[in-house]
């Protein structure tokens, strides 16, 4: 009786890239999200840093569609620090409540907006020891709100930006702390060797659409992906083609 044929091998990438194929080059990769995800920026809505903070730290464990649709009642509701921090926190609950886990949310952004206001006269700081001090602001809540409302080059790694980093092969650790150490790593060493400067912030925001789109979690589109030819996991005759969305 002959033996069974083997199952199939996989053809889409899940973790990190084959050792044996190099990791893309960052500064090809950077080029190429460029030119398909030209107006990358966060997809939270927002009319200043506050409103972008208060969104930052909502969005976590939920999409950035779900939180736009309630900050527009609670930024109506509660206009700045001062009004969020001496806010009924069973009110805000009833406003975040749609996102899950509304009163841990409630008392979290309440919390925030207390810090905002006792510790530094209402303003957002542009500084990432202040921030992370504040109550539900983490590294990469910082980097997000240093990145997009000040202009910092900050790398904010979420779920997308650290499988992106394990497929293209520049890192195979799953912390976001260490996946931002390699990855930062590596542009440092293309920038000396290509010459030319490579913006973390929008690096991040680009490889988070490119996620979000194309190199999704269970099903990534290699054939329709830009990077394709140049990324480690991709299957060997994926050709590559314009990112889904065209630009951002």
């Amino acid at each position: 009786m002959p033996a069974p044929a083997p199952a199939p091998r996989r053809r889409t990438p899940t973790g990190s890239a084959p050792a044996s194929r190099p990791p893309a080059d960052p500064a090809r990769v950077d080029a190429l999200l460029r030119a398909h995800h030209i107006e990358a920026r966060t997809e939270l809505d927002h009319a200043d840093a506050f409103e972008l903070l208060v969104a930052t730290v909502l969005s976590a464990q939920t999409t950035d569609a779900r939180v736009n649709a309630v900050t527009p009642e609670l930024f109506l509701r509660w206009p700045g620090p001062d009004a969020l921090a001496g806010a009924d926190p069973d009110q805000v609950e009833a406003v975040v409540r749609p996102l899950g886990m509304g009163r841990t949310r409630a008392r979290r952004i309440i919390g925030l907006a207390a810090g905002l206001r006792d510790r530094h006269g209402g303003d957002v700081p542009d500084d990432q020891e202040a921030l992370e001090a504040l109550p539900g602001v983490g590294r990469k809540t910082a980097h997000v709100l240093r990145g997009a409302w000040f202009g910092h080059s900050a790398l904010a790694v979420d779920t997308h930006v650290g499988r992106l980093s394990r497929r293209l092969g520049w890192t195979e650790r799953t912390d976001p702390r260490h996946v931002e150490d390699d990855v930062v790593a590596r542009v440092r060493e293309a920038e000396e060797r290509t010459g030319r400067s490579i913006d973390l912030t929008l690096l991040s925001l680009r490889m988070i659409l490119h996620g979000r789109r194309v190199c999704t979690a269970r099903a990534p589109r290699c054939a329709d992906c830009a990077i394709a030819p140049i990324c480690p996991s991709a299957p060997a005759d994926a050709a590559g083609g314009p990112a889904a969305g065209g630009a951002a």
